[in-house]
């Protein structure tokens, strides 16, 4: 499958997926708005019913007590008339007053009863006639007489609620409060309203001076606060707040979200699986791209020094080809140099493999490290020279015993200084300065030369697999993007520890650690 193709379907498998997450999202988002909004026109609307039921109640407590009052006073004053003869008719009305909630509940009910009297004696002005016109007459009186009474009573009914509200009104808010058949109403209405979790409230003045607080009262939950005005019609000095909070509002607004966590919680799911399907794909598009070029190169390198050396072998083989000592030097020289070649690229091989294998075996030995750097400084000696410049070691180490494997780790410091006469200025020579030192734990070995260099947002990654820092229009310096990760990893293996510094256009250093040996000849 071409990479556009597969870039192509990523994409819109992507954006597909990032869609229906986002329309999810929204869709949450949207009902946790929608029943924050019923949450607060519920509370809103309990807590008015409930200021109103308050205020109700004490007119109804005051109203009932001023009639009771009004009828002992009337009883008294209609014993006294009795008594002195002035009074031979006492006419009781009766009538039933009653507080009805919306929902039907009667809050407070009391009965109003008027009395009125008739006179021992009637007089003879007041008796009625057989004739019609004595009936109009009498039907007449008797409709003022109702009239009359009716404005009395609705003017005496006006002037107690006025004393009901100065009265009330004048009563600190303590007083005119019942917390508890308040506590009682604010919870009634929530119910009504399909709220039913836990509340903390407070009563205060106009002012802010807090009068009551619940007795489990606590902060939690206090960013969502509703109020609501007491006694709205007093003035304003003497009005109430109440203000409510609820702990639980949030897991309240979540509880109806909450069907939705498993279908986010899926899609997130296979977000992640396509994320992470579509890198594996790449990658190991990547690596067989890498791996198929790294064959065929692999495969023309190898066919150049084996035909090489067998030219080589079927010249001395060829007894019509004079052999002189000028010849066999040659032909020698050439299967040498060609064996070298041969071994370069079979240790590139090894390399590959290295990455290939889970775990790698390893045949450790104590090996002396400053023998080791001699070796193999002697091998690039003539390579370094022929670009005009020179190898110079530093032996400081004392205690430079170390135990590695001896192929791989010094294919390591081979890659190194190799990458160092490949990757140099062309038109300048080349140095490289190799020195060990030790402390009281750490041996170090540190390569240093005066190439290119290495740019700053390179350095990060040359030690990751198949990463090859762009050499521009250059193509004598062939490679895989191998060699560093391989040291990487033969140092790692060897519990040991290396560093990259460079200036570019000046030169890189590379320092290595690794553990001393003990005088048992075991590790630390």
């Amino acid at each position: 499958m071409k990479k556009s193709t597969i870039w192509t379907i990523a994409i819109v498998m992507g954006c597909s997926f990032l869609a229906l997450l986002y329309m999810q999202l929204s869709y949450i988002e949207e009902m946790a708005k929608m029943k924050k909004e019923q949450f607060d026109e519920s509370v809103n609307r309990s807590l008015y019913q409930a200021s109103r039921n308050l205020e109700v109640n004490e007119t109804l407590r005051y109203l009932e007590k001023d009639v009771n009052e009004t009828e002992r006073r009337a009883f008294r004053q209609d014993s006294i008339m009795a008594r002195s003869g002035k009074l031979n008719d006492v006419i009781q009305h009766s009538h039933q007053y009653s507080a009805v909630g919306k929902d039907g509940t009667v809050y407070s009910s009391f009965e109003l009863k008027t009395i009125t009297t008739q006179p021992a004696t009637i007089p003879k002005a007041m008796i009625l006639r057989s004739d019609k016109n004595s009936i109009s007459e009498a039907s007449k009186s008797l409709q003022e007489i109702v009239r009359n009474r009716y404005v009395y009573q609705k003017a005496l009914l006006d002037e107690v609620v006025y004393s009901i509200l100065y009265t009330a009104s004048e009563r600190p808010l303590k007083e005119r409060v019942n917390f508890k058949l308040l506590d009682q109403d604010i919870r009634a209405e929530l119910l009504n309203n399909g709220i039913n979790i836990p509340y903390h409230f407070t009563v205060s003045t106009a002012d802010g001076r807090e009068v009551y607080r619940c007795p489990d009262y606590t902060d939690d939950g206090d960013e969502y606060t509703y109020s609501q005005v007491l006694f709205r019609n007093d003035p304003s000095a003497k009005k109430g707040v109440v203000r409510i909070h609820f702990p639980d509002v949030n897991s309240y607004i979540f509880s109806s979200v909450r069907f939705m966590i498993p279908s986010i919680v899926f899609t997130g799911v296979l977000l992640i699986t396509f994320i992470f399907t579509i890198f594996v794909i790449f990658r190991q598009k990547r690596y067989t791209e890498i791996k198929n070029d790294f064959i065929n190169n692999m495969t023309h390198e190898l066919k150049t020094p084996i035909a090489s050396i067998s030219l080589a072998a079927q010249m001395l083989n060829d007894e019509s080809v004079a052999k002189g000592p000028q010849m066999m030097k040659h032909l020698s020289g050439i299967i040498a140099d060609e064996s070298k070649r041969l071994r370069f690229l079979v240790e590139k091989v090894l390399q590959m493999s290295m990455f290939d294998k889970k775990k790698a075996v390893f045949k450790k030995k104590q090996l002396d490290l400053n023998e080791m750097i001699e070796s193999i400084a002697g091998t690039f000696t003539l390579r370094v020279e022929h670009t005009g410049g020179k190898i110079y070691t530093d032996i400081e180490a004392v205690d430079s015993a170390i135990y590695v494997d001896e192929v791989h780790f010094q294919n390591a410091i081979t890659n190194l200084i190799d990458n160092a006469v490949k990757y140099r200025k062309q038109d300048a020579p080349l140095d490289i300065y190799i020195k060990t030192w030790n402390d009281n734990e750490h041996i170090y070995l540190s390569i240093r030369d005066t190439g290119l260099g290495i740019k700053k947002e390179n350095l990060k990654k040359i030690f990751e697999k198949f990463y090859r820092v762009h050499t521009g229009n250059r193509h004598d310096a062939k490679g895989f993007g191998l060699g560093l990760a391989y040291v990487k990893k033969i140092i790692d293996l060897h519990e040991g520890d290396i560093k990259v510094e460079s200036d570019f256009g000046k030169g890189t250093k590379f320092t290595i650690t690794l553990p001393l040996l003990k005088e048992t000849g075991e590790r630390e």
